[in-house]
């Protein structure tokens, strides 16, 4: 079964973030992944870098999940990964991470999460991040949430 994959970056004025994250998605993106990045209105250079790293940016209000489901609208995979511009994604290839989201029985889903850094204070809250999802199947964009596309419409 062939399944396609769209990553929506919501961003307001993430030129300092952005271009770690718009380039480690570039071996997916040439395998077809599609990239999309919605703008809520930045005043940085946000445009100018996403411009040669993504299939489509868009502009429209400010506020995550309005610039989240206007791309969302738009995305033509059949599953959708919501990422902030500060995410990192681990080196994996599309096929191999398609490949996990077709296996996957659950419409939608979560990355744990690592945060960069070895302070306890960090280490912990990570730990209470991942759990909390797991026990509660609750996640936060810092997390990495992917759905199925006709999921996501069907809301």
């Amino acid at each position: 079964m062939s399944q396609s994959l769209s990553i929506i970056i919501p961003v307001l004025n993430e030129a300092e973030a952005l271009p770690s994250l718009l380039e480690s998605l570039q071996p997916l993106r040439a395998a077809g992944v599609e990239v999309i990045v919605s703008d809520g209105g930045s005043s940085d250079d946000s445009r100018a870098i996403a411009d040669p790293l993504t299939d489509l940016i868009l502009e429209g209000a400010i506020g995550r999940s309005a610039q989240m489901n206007a791309a969302a609208k738009v995305a033509r995979g059949d599953w959708l990964l919501f990422l902030h511009a500060d995410s990192v994604l681990p080196a994996i290839s599309a096929q191999t991470f398609i490949q996990s989201l077709v296996g996957c029985q659950a419409p939608w889903g979560w990355f744990r999460v690592l945060i960069a850094g070895r302070h306890p204070g960090l280490l912990l809250t990570a730990w209470l991040m991942n759990r909390r999802s797991k026990w509660t199947s609750i996640a936060t964009g810092d997390q990495g949430l992917f759905v199925r596309n006709s999921l996501f419409r069907s809301c």
